[in-house]
This record gives structure tokens, sequence and C-alpha cells, in this order.
């Protein structure tokens, strides 16, 4: 039976066979990030590769990342080691409803979060992340109703953060930082008086409350590492932790479990193996194809946001 070093040396093979780059998201496993040309955001690395050299874009993440990935660099081959690998947040909105709410209000601005499918992002007007998020909804004239979807935290951060009362939001959820409570992050704040806190903006309002600093993933890996504290509580994802341990090798990170698992790990981006990144190298698939008049489409909003933030 191939053991882990057995099977990264066929991952290399391949990935040299192929002419190929890995991505890794943050919230990937340890050994899958170790294998990564870059590991980042989802919107990050889709940029990264658009920069990169190959034929092949081997993207461990989530479906709609390579997706994004694939509207960005249309001519390269990009496959996803789980065809599995999904996200609450695009389940949550689909494009007949965003093309439902446009026929009942078609002069609101639909502001679309990268967490949605390369359809929902083709029926948009202008995406975000949520480090930019803020910065994109403030560039819509004031008196322009936004619909801004389909994450309900963010959408709320965003309109405290605004003040803008004519953002409507959607009310999807990310299955992980939704279910992260007050209650625990408080608990271990009692345990731990002295720890910083960073949470992600798709947690409930009351947890962004009691956070010393909120931002992407990104963002809280660079703060964390800048941070005077040597004791921080991470309101996120727990794959971050790799990342975060390489930049700041000297501080402790501590995870809080979320009320759906008891865990902080997103059961999509775990589908994702170093057995089933090896497969999908070898067989080019699980493939994302997309047709071009989506690919078209869905560059607009994407284009009109990083003429916007350049990010």
């Amino acid at each position: 039976m191939p053991t882990a070093v057995d099977i990264v040396e066929e991952i290399l093979t391949l990935k040299r066979e192929r002419h190929a780059v890995i991505l890794a998201h943050h919230y990937q496993e340890p050994e899958i990030q170790d294998l990564g040309d870059a590991v980042g955001d989802s919107l990050e690395l889709s940029r990264k590769a658009r920069e990169m050299d190959g034929d092949v874009i081997a993207f461990c993440g989530v479906w709609f990342m390579a997706e994004t990935a694939k509207v960005l660099s249309p001519r390269k081959i990009v496959v996803v080691p789980d065809r599995e690998a999904g996200c609450s947040l695009v389940d949550a909105c689909t494009a007949e409803n965003v093309r439902a709410y446009r026929r009942l209000h078609p002069d609101d601005a639909i502001v679309s979060y990268i967490n949605t499918s390369v359809e929902v992002k083709a029926e948009s007007d202008i995406l975000c992340t949520s480090r930019n998020a803020v910065e994109v909804v403030n560039s819509i004239p004031a008196d322009r109703a936004v619909l801004f979807l389909p994450d309900r935290n963010l959408g709320a951060w965003v309109k405290r953060q605004t003040g803008r009362e004519n953002l409507k939001i959607w009310q999807g959820t990310c299955v992980v930082h939704a279910t992260f409570t007050a209650r625990r992050l408080s608990a271990a704040l009692a345990e731990m008086p002295h720890a910083k806190v960073a949470a992600h903006p798709e947690c409930p309002a009351e947890v962004l409350e009691k956070s010393d600093f909120v931002g992407s993933t990104s963002a809280i890996i660079k703060w964390c590492a800048k941070a005077d504290a040597q004791d921080i509580i991470v309101v996120t994802e727990s794959g971050v932790a790799h990342s975060l341990k390489r930049v700041a090798p000297g501080k402790r990170f501590h995870f809080i479990a979320n009320e759906q698992c008891n865990c902080s790990e997103c059961p999509y981006m775990k589908r994702n193996t170093l057995e089933k990144l090896r497969d999908s190298l070898l067989t080019l698939s699980p493939r994302v194809e997309l047709p071009d008049e989506i690919i078209e489409r869905a560059r607009v909003p994407l284009e009109r946001m990083l003429a916007i933030t350049g990010r």
C-alpha cells in the first residue's frame, strides 16, 4: 500500500508531466498546502494562477474557486480533487434566485460575494471578497439600493461598516463560520483573558463584537503575524493554523469549536486528499468546464471589482 511519501512523489511526477500548478487554499490539510505552488484565499489563488506558467491548474479548494480560476484562465485545464467539494453559500443562492430578484427590483445593484457559483456571478453587477466588500459597496451611489448576497453575516458586517440603510441582505450562511458562538468565544477568553481575537466577517455579529480584528483569511494571517500578543484566538476554519505557524512560529494560536460539528473544520474543504489530488492530475478530472458565454458574463463583474479595488 502506497505511503504518503509515495503519493507525494507520484503527485510531483504527474505535476511535471502535466506542466501543472497546484493551488492550495489556507483551509486545506497541511500536506496539501505544502505541495502548493501558491497558498492563499480563493480569488488571490485564481489571480496567481493566471500569472503562472502552466497548462493545468489543480485547485485544492472548493468548486466555486476553481470556476473563478477558469474564468480568469479559460485556456487552461482546471481540475479539483473532489467534485463534491462544494459550499453552503453557493447552495444558498441560485442564478434563478438572482434573476427572479432582478425582475422585481430592476434598479437595484447586485453585489455578489466571491463565494457564489459562476452562474450567479454572471447575473451580478459586481463581485466582492471579504477583504474588499466595504470598498465595493461604498463605490455604488448612496441613493441606489443594493442587494448583497449570499452571506448574511458578512452582509450585516458590511452594513454596519458602511452605515448603508438601503443595503438588502440575502440570508445564506457559511456552514462553518455561522455556527461559531459568542458563548464559546467568551469561555475561551475567560481561560485566556490576555489573548487577542481575530475573526472572519462570516461569523455572527456577537462574535465580531468581541474580536480585536475582523478580516479575510489572508488579512487575519497578516494581522496575527504583526499583533502584539503571544496567544491569539482565531475564529475561522482551523486549516489556517498551518499558514499561521509558518508566518508566526513563536506565537500560540487557539481555535474554538463551532456548534455544528464541535470542531472548526470545513467538511467541504477536507474532502480533498493527497490520493484525490494525485488522481485528478492523472485523469485530468473532475474538470471545470464552462460555456464561453458564462465565462464572458462572469468576467464583467469580476473585472469591475478589480478596477475599483485592485484586489
